[in-house]
């Protein structure tokens, strides 16, 4: 189809008001709608909603590049019949993401390969499609990264990439030993999001367990449980791992 003057200009002032939906589908719904007997208002709408529809896909898509996922994973995707005891309703109800409105938090506890940090995943992706913030992050790397930044004199900074997101996902908590350090800095992350923003958390062991996660410091596990469970969810996953399902069988 051959651009008119009309067109071009056009054309430009979308490029100019950034609107790349409309940029493209002028015409052809303009051509749909002369067809079709569209009201002008029929017209503008049907482009608008295209427009707005095509924003809201790209600010999600943002919004799943930011979290870092390692791998995006579905609850439809999650098996049910693996675990031996798992409470499909509860999990279920989580995803219609109040507790991030209520800047609570969830805690999945359970062995190794039960589906913990699929589900936190799917979490994740969940809140990116609904309008939420959220970064996925290994609890060592967590530390890591905090120690790195306060031996650089830039902790206060590095910290504000785990408070601002609505929700902070902190898998595998507890799989490799910390020491004070890192027990002080995760504690860190952990004090300043209560009751500011929500914390999905991973872990292979049990609540009587923790004081070996911090280094064997029962004042910082006990302040740290405090924090994470006056406003939270626990979810407990009973049963062997999927992953070594195949060497079991055979």
């Amino acid at each position: 189809m051959t651009k008119t003057p009309v067109d071009t200009a056009l054309e430009q002032q979308l490029d100019y008001l950034k609107l790349p939906y409309c940029k493209e589908n002028f015409r052809p719904l303009a051509a749909e709608g002369n067809a079709k007997h569209w009201s002008h208002l029929d017209y503008l709408q049907r482009l608008i909603e295209g427009e707005a529809a095509a924003r809201q896909d790209r600010a999600v898509l943002r919004r799943i590049n930011a979290a870092l996922f390692a791998v995006i994973k579905t609850l439809d995707a999650f098996r049910w019949d693996w675990p031996k005891k798992i409470n499909q309703l509860q999990i279920q109800d989580l995803f219609r993401l109040r507790f991030i409105e209520e800047k609570a938090n969830v805690i999945f506890l359970g062995l190794c390969g039960l589906g913990k940090t699929h589900l936190a995943t799917a979490l994740g992706y969940a809140a990116c499609q609904n309008g939420y913030s959220v970064l996925f992050a290994n609890a060592i790397d967590v530390i890591n990264t905090l120690s790195a930044a306060q031996s650089q004199g830039m902790l206060k900074r590095q910290l504000k990439r785990y408070l601002s997101p609505a929700l902070l996902i902190l898998d595998e908590v507890g799989y490799l030993p910390i020491d004070q350090r890192g027990a002080d800095l995760l504690f860190q992350v952990i004090s300043q999001r209560y009751e500011r923003g929500s914390i999905v958390i991973t872990s292979n062991k049990a609540f009587k367990q923790w004081p070996a996660i911090f280094n064997g410091d029962s004042t910082i596990t006990s302040a740290v449980l405090d924090r994470l469970l006056h406003h939270a969810e626990t979810i407990l996953i009973e049963g062997s791992s999927y992953r070594m399902k195949d060497r079991v069988e055979t």
